[in-house]
Order: C-alpha cells, then sequence, then structure tokens
C-alpha cells in the first residue's frame, strides 16, 4: 500500500504530494486525513505531513512513513482543503491547518492542550455503615462534618470540598486511609458559560412576515435540500426569533446548526439568547476563549454533545457532522473576509458545506452586502423580508447635522448643539445613550503647527494616534508606542497640536459638558481581557449607565431597550477611505448604529453629524432606505465594472528592500500580461495606499475580471515562473475586504 503525503509547509515549491511506502503494521490503521511523521529531503528530522489519497502502486514512493499519530481530518476536509488552496492562492497545508483542532499544529505540538483532569472525593463504604461510624464509633468532628456533607453530596472536587467544609487535605488523607472514602482523577470540561445564570425561555409567536420566512426554510429544512435565503430584515425586525425557531426545527429532525457572528462583541448576547432557549447543547468558538475552553468546546462538538455550534469565523471549520442549518448572522461584515493566508471568506466555506449536506445556508442583515443583494435579486439567492421591528416599536428619527453650519456659528466642539440639547434631554429623562465613533484614541494624529511635521510610527507610513492614558502616542499597525512630543525634531518649535477625535476624546468632552453623566468606554484598548465586551455591555445595561462610547464593535446586534439617543460623532469617517466600497460601509454603519435606538417603549433618536451632508450614502441612511442606496450604488458599480460585475484579485508584493519589491512588482506585471487572457484586465503596480506596514515595503498590481480556472492558471504560472528572491513575499487576495 501507498500514501500520498502533504508536507505541512508553507514553502510554495512544496505545494504537492509525495508518494510513502506503507508499513505493513500500519495498513489497517492508516486513512485519509490521518496525520503522519515522515523522513524528507536531506534532513535527520522527521517532518510532519497528512495523508491525501491511498494507493494500491506508486512508481515514485521509495521511503517508508516513519510514524501515525492520529486521523483528525475526513476525506471531506482534505476535499475542502484543495478547493480553498485553488480559489485562495496559498497551499494546502495552510487550508488543513484551520480544520485542526485546538493546538495540533506542528508549532504547538509540545504545548498541546490535554484534556484538563482533577481530583474528586469519593464514599468508599455503603452509606448505611458510615452514618452507622458517625453515630457510634467516630470521635473527630472535622472527620463527621466531612463524611456527613459527602453523604449528601458523594463525588465533590477536592479544592472546593476544601473550601465549602473548611477541612483540610491532612483530615481528608486520614479518611482515606481508614477507607472512609477514596480520591478518583475525572475529566473536568473548562465551560466557557460556567459564569452565567441564565433563565429558559420559550419560543415567540412569530408576525406574519416572520411566519412567512420560517415556513420557506422549514420546507427545505425537512426535504433535506440546499438553497441560500438572504434574509433582509430591517433593525429589530426579529431576525434572531426566527434563527431560533428555524433550528429548532432542525433539531427536532436531529439534526444540529451552526450559527457564524461577525464580532466577539456580539457573541455574549446571541449566547445568551440562545442558552435560555437551547439549554447547554450550545458550544462557542472564538478567539477570546482560552486554549483550554477552546480545545473543550471543540471536543463537544466533534463528540456530538453540542447541537448548536456559535462562532467568528473560523467557527466553519469546526467538526459538526449531521448539519441540518447554517446562519450567518449580520452577513454584510467584512470580518468574514480572512485577511490573513488562507484568505478565505467564510460565506463562500459555508455555500460549499451547505451544498454538500443538502441544507439551507441563511445570510442575515439589515443592510446586506451589495453583491449578494444583487444575486437575490437575479435569482442566485432566495430573497426573503422582515420590513417591519417584531414589537411593532417605529424606526428611530434620524437627523443629519451639517458641521459645516456648527462651525460657522461658532461652535467648535466636536458635538453639534443638537446633539448637546438631545444629550440634555435623555439624561434628564433617566434614558440611554450611544456615542459612536470610528476611532479609538484621544486624538488621530500629531502635527507641529508650524512646520506642518506629522509624528510617524518608525516602523509604518502611519500617523500615531495620541492615548490619553498612559499619555502615550501608539501605531495601530505594528504595536509601537513612544512618549508624546513637546519640541518638534523637525523645526523645534513648541507649537504641537492634536488633531482629530477618537473615543478617549468624546469620553473626555463628555466629562466636561456633563458631568453628572456616567459613562462606559468600549474598543479595542478596553477589550483586552477575557470577557471584557460582556463585561462592559452588561454593566451598561444592567447598571443603567448614561452613554456607552464606542468603535465598530458597538454598531451591530445589540439590544439595549433603554437606548433612545445614537449620536454618530463623526459620519465622514470611512467615506475617502480609498476603497470602492466607502459608500456602502458607511450607509451600513449609520444605518446598523442608528438600529440600536428605539427598540423599546420609547421612540429613538439619532444624531448623524458630518461635512458630506448631500452625500448619497448619508441621505439613503437617513430615511433607513436601503433599495434607494442600492439603486445607486449598483449603477455606479456597472459603470466602473466593480463587484459584482467583476472580481478584483489584488496582487501584493511586500518586502524589507524597496528596490527589491519594485523590480518583482514590475517583472510580475511583465509574465502577467504575457499570461493573460483576454477577460483580465491588469493594472500597472503602484505602492499600497499605506505602503510601509512593520518594516515592510508594499506594491500592489489589482486585476479586474471573473475569477475561473483560466485567471486561476493566469496568476499561478505568472507567480511561478518568477526567480525566487530572498525576503519577497507575493500575496494574492481575491476581492479582499481592505484595499489598503
Amino acid at each position: 500500500m501507498f500514501a500520498s503525503i502533504l508536507i505541512n509547509t508553507n514553502a510554495k515549491e512544496l505545494n504537492r504530494v509525495f508518494d510513502y511506502v506503507v508499513p505493513k503494521e500500519y495498513e489497517n490503521v492508516i486513512s485519509i486525513g490521518a496525520r503522519v511523521f515522515v523522513p524528507f529531503g536531506k534532513g535527520k528530522n522527521l517532518s510532519e505531513g497528512y495523508v491525501v489519497d491511498l494507493m494500491d502502486s506508486s512508481e515514485f514512493a521509495n521511503k517508508e512513513i516513519a510514524s501515525i499519530e492520529d486521523s483528525i481530518l475526513t476525506e471531506d476536509n482534505v476535499e475542502l482543503a484543495k478547493l480553498m488552496a485553488q480559489k485562495y492562492f496559498c497551499n494546502v497545508a495552510d487550508c488543513i491547518k484551520l480544520m485542526l483542532p485546538p493546538g495540533a499544529s506542528k508549532k504547538d505540538l509540545d504545548k498541546r492542550v490535554k484534556e484538563k483532569t482533577a481530583r474528586f472525593v469519593y464514599l468508599n463504604k455503603e452509606k448505611d455503615e458510615i452514618r452507622f461510624d458517625i453515630d457510634n464509633n467516630i470521635k473527630s468532628d472535622k472527620h463527621k462534618k466531612l463524611l456527613e456533607f459527602l453523604l449528601e453530596n458523594d463525588g465533590f472536587d477536592v479544592t472546593d470540598l476544601e473550601v465549602i467544609t473548611d477541612v483540610s487535605k491532612g483530615i481528608m488523607k486520614t479518611l482515606e486511609k481508614n477507607g472512609y472514602i477514596k480520591f478518583v482523577y475525572e475529566k473536568v470540561n473548562r465551560n466557557p458559560f460556567a459564569h452565567k445564570n441564565i433563565d429558559r425561555d420559550s419560543k415567540l409567536e412569530l408576525n406574519d412576515e416572520q411566519q412567512s420566512v420560517y415556513d420557506q426554510i422549514e420546507f427545505m429544512i425537512e426535504n433535506e435540500e440546499f438553497a441560500e435565503f438572504l434574509l433582509k430584515g430591517i433593525t429589530g425586525s426579529g431576525k434572531t426569533e426566527v434563527y431560533l425557531q428555524v433550528i429548532e426545527k432542525a433539531l427536532s429532525m436531529e439534526k444540529r446548526a451552526m450559527v457564524l457572528v461577525p464580532e466577539i462583541s456580539l457573541t455574549p448576547q446571541i449566547v445568551d439568547r440562545f442558552l435560555a432557549r437551547f439549554g447547554d447543547c450550545v458550544a462557542v468558538l472564538h478567539s477570546k476563549l482560552s486554549d483550554g475552553e477552546r480545545f473543550d468546546e471543540w471536543n463537544k462538538i466533534k463528540n456530538g454533545e453540542a447541537k448548536i455550534i456559535i462562532g467568528a469565523r473560523s467557527a466553519i471549520f469546526a467538526p459538526i457532522e449531521n448539519l441540518g442549518i447554517i446562519i450567518i448572522d449580520e452577513e454584510h461584515d467584512n470580518s468574514y473576509k480572512s485577511d490573513m493566508t488562507p484568505r478565505y471568506n467564510a460565506k463562500d466555506i459555508a455555500r460549499f458545506i451547505a451544498k454538500k449536506n443538502n441544507i439551507p445556508l441563511i445570510l442575515g442583515s439589515a443592510t446586506p452586502d451589495i453583491c449578494d443583494y444583487y444575486k437575490a435579486l437575479n435569482h442566485d439567492k432566495e430573497l426573503v423580508e422582515l420590513t417591519k421591528r417584531a414589537n411593532n416599536a417605529s424606526l428611530p428619527n434620524i437627523e443629519i447635522v451639517d458641521m459645516r453650519q456648527e462651525l460657522a456659528v461658532g461652535n467648535r466642539s466636536m458635538f453639534s448643539l443638537k446633539l448637546q440639547e438631545k444629550l440634555a434631554e435623555n439624561l434628564k429623562n433617566k434614558m440611554q445613550t450611544i456615542l459612536f465613533i470610528n476611532r479609538r484614541g484621544f486624538s488621530t494624529f500629531v502635527m507641529c503647527r508650524d512646520c506642518g511635521y506629522v509624528v510617524k510610527c518608525p516602523n509604518c507610513n502611519i500617523a500615531l494616534t495620541y492615548h490619553s492614558f498612559g499619555n502615550m502616542l501608539k501605531c495601530h499597525y505594528c504595536g509601537h508606542e513612544q512618549p508624546v512630543l513637546k519640541i518638534c525634531p523637525e523645526c523645534g518649535s513648541s507649537k504641537i497640536k492634536y488633531f482629530g477625535t477618537g473615543t478617549q476624546k468624546v469620553e473626555s468632552e463628555i466629562s466636561k459638558l456633563f458631568p453628572e453623566a456616567s459613562t462606559i468606554r468600549m474598543d479595542i484598548d478596553t477589550v483586552s481581557k477575557k470577557n471584557s465586551h460582556e463585561n462592559i455591555l452588561n454593566k451598561f445595561k444592567n447598571e443603567n449607565i448614561d452613554i456607552l462610547i464606542g468603535t465598530q464593535m458597538i454598531v451591530k446586534g445589540h439590544h439595549f431597550p433603554n437606548v433612545t439617543l445614537v449620536g454618530v460623532i463623526a459620519a465622514d469617517g470611512t467615506l475617502n477611505i480609498g476603497d470602492y466600497r466607502a459608500e456602502e460601509r458607511t450607509f451600513q454603519t449609520i444605518t446598523q448604529v442608528a438600529g440600536r435606538a428605539g427598540r423599546g417603549e420609547q421612540k429613538g433618536d439619532v444624531i448623524v453629524q458630518t461635512y458630506n451632508p448631500d452625500n448619497y450614502a448619508i441621505v439613503c441612511s437617513k430615511n433607513q432606505d436601503y433599495e434607494k442606496f442600492y439603486d445607486g450604488e449598483i449603477m455606479l458599480r456597472k459603470r466602473l465594472n466593480y463587484p459584482p460585475f467583476c472580481d478584483i484579485i489584488l496582487i501584493r508584493v511586500n518586502g524589507e528592500n524597496l528596490e527589491n519589491v519594485k523590480r518583482v512588482s514590475a517583472k510580475l506585471y511583465e509574465k502577467l500580461l504575457k499570461e493573460r487572457n483576454e477577460n483580465l484586465l491588469i493594472y500597472k503596480p503602484v505602492a499600497s495606499p499605506i505602503d510601509k506596514i512593520q518594516n515592510t515595503y508594499r506594491w500592489r498590481i489589482i486585476i479586474k475580471g471573473k475569477l475561473n480556472r483560466k485567471a486561476i492558471y493566469t496568476i499561478n504560472s505568472a507567480i511561478g515562473k518568477l526567480k525566487k528572491v530572498k525576503d519577497i513575499n507575493i500575496i494574492v487576495d481575491t476581492n479582499p475586504s481592505n484595499m489598503m
């Protein structure tokens, strides 16, 4: 028997299989997906690899497999990894790593997370005999106390038992020696929900629109057919209740469900809803879990103990069998597209899995991705809609404030007079407010007013951001920090000015304007600790804090009934980002954050501050008019040949030597022109908008066209014909989430 082995490496030239002889003793245990160690190359150390095929003959095999560790992949995993490698221009091994259990990658092998065990105490005699001895023979009060407790609570963790009974381990040892108790090591699940205390609830009655959507999805579940539904529902329309009830249907058919959410900050609230409805059959996967928790949740899924999996993008690779439905909430969100190798889109992977399993896929959003909505209107997806709020609440009143007029009347505050008025009113009425600005820190950049010098990161071509906490300048790309400047290094002037606004500055200014108001801030600086997302959201909700100030992570999915005012401090923040989706992102952000207001009994107000009040994305967001925005945006994209009318393939050449980067970029462009077919439009290489990050120079080539087999061959062939240059890295990204 022979096996085709894929070596676990990111070296592009080794992205192929190598044949090995399967030793006789392994013939009955080897399988596709097994992890093996094999002799490879001239080195003495064994290399890790994965079995991707088994054959009866091979003319290339001349070495034997040294050992088989375990079978942690399925044939479906291997098939998916091969398809991903082709579509996303990477090695198959890169894709396989996404499908491994936590701690199973090669570099983590020695630190691999194992099952956690703890020592438990059990009674070692019949209860009647122990009761007799307590009453007649045992003299020590501490011995009696411990045994009395165990008669009611047999099988207790040693550490917890010590705390609860105030009995030492020495006493336990004596009772063990006398045969009354025994110590047993048992597996302990690291439960990420252990800190939660959630009351169970029951399903709600669906309104007519919700029922219609449910019926269409239920039909596909019952008939075990693939269908892709785009669920377009306004904010507060009850999409989550529809999710819960179609999942209940899948569970009733002995199927399982997967729910993807874009932000870790959304996970606590949606997990609470699912725990309240379904209990402890829910597993969660995201990066804020500890290694041990991820390991236990993964095994809970693999062993079939979890019926519902909730997680961020990478949860799509969880080892779930007998799947009945996949749901992707806030489907428009950029975080479903990976910006690291492999640069996959979770929606593509979900579509592949749903088709493979003949199950429905639901993409839900109040502001669908333009490309997905276009496909739904052209019948590539099933469009289902929820047009009214589930509790009959009205949409908030949205008012656009022209900040140019504020300056004209002498208001130089970051808060318009209208927003200040509404804030004072909301505080007086004991209602809550959300203030959104898509920048963390205190000021966005620091500049000398005499010579115009801007303080930049020494590693990246990016202005440093001032953070008042610690009085430091920080780079949000590489993490570089340095003390604030008092004297300009260029001209020696002391006229250093802080420009722009971040979350910290908003918080500082609010405390000056409304010293009596309680505030809480939610940005990347305040959510670094475990459970910090959940703690901040719970504190805001349960302690009735007046004002929540935050970045993108407060925009989507949250339900706070007492929030009746939302302020968008700078709506223009996403309008000028050098990306063809700038207007789309602006419309989505304003619409989503506006949807946090007025979700309870009280009417909501939204104040949107902008210097571009006539921009069509901002005008359409005022009226929550997705269709009008879509009509304008799709017409523009058709004229300029942007997605969905083509794919954009971005090829980035990175390296520490600028001249090498330029030379390789030019050579690659030449080869692409020679290889290309008539359907590809290839633009000349230029420096990326952010041309240096972490001391690495970045140039790019943009290609427009349909990403089909011909295009994939053209790009791979051109890259393959380049001579290898030390320290040069070439990245190919299809329809990237970030064009910078």
